[in-house]
């Protein structure tokens, strides 16, 4: 469970903590091998729109953020030995809005590719980044960019990683 806190205004303008607690915006994603994911926040916009108490966190399931917007999310990758039983890259990826690697040229099953940036943070665990040319091993702690690159994550040890991601919408490149 990952503890969500918002703060916001009362009617007074004074800063309040709105909500305190779990996300309720949390999900099994099965065709994506099983991934938890938890929706914290989105802004649909840059800048930001802080007016209102609504959940920006409530809306429909994607990978990228809309109208140059971000996403802020926490995701548990289950080992790849648990994972690949039921990952169905070319289903899940085009149901979330992202495009999944040509099958015939990807590395692992999960890759593909959003128009962002996205700024990941493993926050236990270990996982490899896999691109097109290389990869590279990552451990709690530790912080990639991605630049709308394909890539797919991979976790080879025994246990679960977790990662917190913000996407942020980035112009599209071939």
């Amino acid at each position: 469970m990952t503890r969500r806190v918002v703060t916001g205004h009362d009617a007074s303008g004074r800063s309040i903590v709105l909500t305190d607690g779990a996300s309720p915006h949390a999900f099994v994603l099965e065709k994506a091998g099983a991934l938890r994911l938890t929706e914290l926040w989105e802004t649909r916009s840059a800048p930001a729109d802080n007016t209102g108490s609504g959940d920006a966190a409530e809306h429909e399931r994607r990978i990228a953020p809309v109208n140059g917007g971000t996403v802020f999310r926490v995701i548990e990758y289950p080992p790849d030995r648990e994972r690949l039983k039921s990952l169905a890259p070319d289903a899940f990826f085009a149901s979330m809005g992202a495009r999944a690697a040509d099958a015939a040229t990807r590395r692992h099953p999960g890759m593909h590719r959003t128009d962002t940036v996205d700024y990941c943070i493993v926050l236990s665990g270990e996982i490899w980044a896999v691109l097109d040319a290389g990869e590279v091993l990552l451990r709690a702690g530790d912080c990639l960019v991605q630049r709308a690159t394909n890539h797919a994550w991979s976790n080879r040890s025994d246990a679960p990683c977790t990662i917190a991601f913000v996407l942020v919408a980035a112009e599209r490149i071939p």
